[in-house]
C-alpha cells in the first residue's frame, strides 16, 4: 500500500484540476477511521470532490504523514503444516 499510495499523490499533484488521491482499495478501518487504500477519512473522501485545489495539495501532505505513521496491517503466517 504504502508505494501505491506515494505514487498515486504523486500523479494527482500532476493533474490539472489535482487529483484524488483514491487507489481503488475503498474500504474504511473500523478502528482508525481511515480508508484502507488512500488513509483519508470518510469526511475527506466526501469533501473531495468541493475542496479547492489548494485545500487537495494541503490534504496529500497530511496523509503522506499518516502513511509514516500508520502500521501496515499485518499478516499473520502460518506456522504449522495444517
Amino acid at each position: 500500500m504504502t508505494s501505491d499510495l506515494a505514487r498515486t499523490i504523486a500523479h494527482a499533484r500532476t493533474l490539472e484540476p489535482v487529483g484524488s488521491p483514491c487507489t481503488d482499495i475503498c474500504k474504511l478501518d473500523p478502528e482508525s477511521g481511515y480508508c484502507q487504500g488512500c488513509l483519508r477519512t470518510r469526511d475527506e473522501i466526501r469533501a473531495w470532490k468541493t475542496m479547492s485545489d489548494t485545500h487537495k495539495l494541503a490534504t496529500f501532505d497530511v496523509l503522506l504523514a499518516r502513511l509514516d505513521t500508520t502500521a501496515p496491517h499485518a499478516t499473520p503466517i502460518r506456522t504449522d503444516d495444517a
